[in-house]
């Protein structure tokens, strides 16, 4: 039976072999006090789990049935210092907590700029952080590096003890950029931008992934992110720019479109403005960009006479992916431009003329052939009708 035991508990050991301890053990700094809250955190509370779940399992044992010379006080109801215990401990706990999420919630905020690389030692004032501006893209990610001028989908590289700032947005759905042993994970939105600071302090290849569903391809939502010396992460770059293509608007609009599985792309450059377009959901040639539709809000709006110009607008322009129907023609439905009130009121005055001519060229339209109530009936004259004709002389309806 003691074989039977060990050979059972062996595919036990087996499945716990496959778990990947990344978040216990990261090789970033921020991912690493993210890791060392959890566990305090998870200490202060067992002052009181353990305890509680100990005195269950003795009070249980001590006052079973079977147990005659256990004392048993019924009309016993309190102890003043049995209170102060039961009371005192858990508020204890709660203030530690409270004081500890509150430091960790500052000091970790991820649009906080690094004040250190690791324990010890502090950014030095001319290092540059690393800028990537990270594009979550149906169902894929992708990474533009402005101060070098090159961008990847679904490769990541960055040098090691060097700061990287994130610039995050999606370009649909919202999604969640997470590399477990880099820094916590945080949201990428459509129309926004969040940021995160976090620094890489062991070579090594790691993986990031979306941590927030957003679709038929999230489980292939994944991307490489190596981390590596200077000099690696100099070749790197320099790889990129030799066997890259170019990435301008007009690519971009192909792989914004929902694709899996898609294997990592290099890009050797980068169109001027492509982050900011992306950003303001305005990629598409002679589309408004979301900052300029804010400032005409900002100096008083469309007012209610153009909310019909907005309204019908297709942002998401693969909403149910292909299933909704834009409102003015096959295309999607964006605006261009907002014209002044005089524009507006000369653009009607054409619609009007132009409506008029397409009714004169027409002429007049024969109602002979119509039927119904309040139609006269051919060849009957309109003064011998009336109200008093009997009901069957009425036209057919």
């Amino acid at each position: 039976m003691r074989r039977l035991r060990l050979l059972m508990i062996l595919p036990v050991l087996a499945l716990l072999s496959a778990c990947d301890m990344v978040v216990m053990a990261p090789a970033g700094d921020i991912a690493g006090q993210q890791r060392d809250l959890l566990v305090i955190s998870t200490l202060l509370m067992l002052f009181i789990i353990v305890p509680v779940m100990a005195l269950t399992v003795f009070f249980a044992w001590k006052y079973r049935e079977s147990n005659k010379a256990a004392e048993y006080e019924p009309d016993w109801d309190h102890s003043t210092s049995l209170e102060l215990v039961i009371w005192s401990a858990p508020l204890l706990i709660i203030i530690c907590l409270g004081a500890l999420t509150w430091a960790g919630t500052h000091l970790l905020d991820p649009y906080r700029p690094l004040d250190r690389i690791k324990p010890g030692q502090a950014v030095a004032e001319q290092v540059e952080p690393l800028q990537v501006n990270v594009v979550a893209l149906d169902w894929k990610w992708m990474f533009i590096y402005p101060q070098y001028g090159v961008a990847t989908v679904n490769e990541l590289a960055a040098p090691v003890d060097r700061p990287i700032r994130f610039h995050i947005t999606s370009s649909s759905v919202m999604n969640s950029f997470y590399i477990p042993a880099l820094a916590g994970q945080i949201y990428a939105m459509p129309g926004m931008e969040t940021k995160l600071h976090a620094v890489i302090n062991h070579p090594g290849e790691y993986v990031g992934f979306s941590a927030n569903y957003s679709g038929d391809g999230f489980s292939n939502m994944r991307f490489a992110f190596h981390g590596l010396d200077q000099a690696g992460f100099d070749r790197w770059i320099a790889g990129v720019r030799q066997g890259g293509q170019p990435l301008d608007r007009e690519r971009y609009l192909e792989l914004e479109k929902p694709s899996e599985k898609v294997p990592a792309l290099h890009f050797a450059s980068v169109e001027g403005g492509l982050w900011d377009a992306i950003l303001n959901m305005c990629v598409e040639p002679g589309k408004m960009c979301m900052g300029e539709m804010m400032d005409i809000d900002r100096k008083g709006g469309l007012t209610m006479a153009s909310v019909r110009n907005t309204m019908p607008l297709i942002y998401d322009k693969y909403a149910g992916r292909g299933s909704n129907p834009a409102y003015f023609g096959s295309d999607d439905s964006y605006v261009m431009t907002i014209c002044t009130p005089l524009q507006a009121a000369a653009a009607a005055a054409e619609r009007t003329r132009r409506s008029e001519l397409q009714n004169a060229e027409r002429g007049p339209v024969d109602r002979a052939p119509l039927r119904g109530m309040g139609l006269v009936p051919p060849g009957v004259p309109m003064a011998s009708l009336s109200l008093s004709a009997p009901a069957s002389a009425a036209p057919n309806a």
